[in-house]
């Protein structure tokens, strides 16, 4: 399991849907922890193209265009996470640590 990996969760906490796909976007220092959960951006189909939202699509794994979420992170249960669909580039992640920082607010 790594940062900026793509999972499908089944019935995600906070949530209609019965599937959602989230990335990892905790330090991997936690990751590799025995802590049990592990910080999560959702995706969703829309996106309006904000700051906080990165566009992601079949390069990395989903079936269409996206949109990763940073405005609505969720802690999920690594073992939660059995249901690999793909990771991010590495400009990808870039572009989700910047949106993340803004959503955030740390600068």
């Amino acid at each position: 399991m790594q940062r900026g990996e793509i999972y499908r969760i089944h019935q995600p906490p906070n949530d209609t849907k019965r599937y959602r796909a989230f990335v990892i976007v905790s330090r991997q220092s936690l990751i590799d922890s025995r802590f049990s959960m592990v910080i999560c951006a959702p995706i969703y189909t829309n996106g309006q193209g904000l700051a906080t939202q990165v566009s992601v699509g079949p390069e990395e794994g989903l079936k269409h265009g996206s949109w990763i979420h940073c405005d609505n992170l969720a802690s999920i249960p690594k073992s939660g996470l059995t249901r690999y669909i793909g990771s991010l580039s590495s400009s990808k992640r870039t572009m989700l640590d910047r949106a993340l920082q803004i959503a955030l607010d740390l600068f």
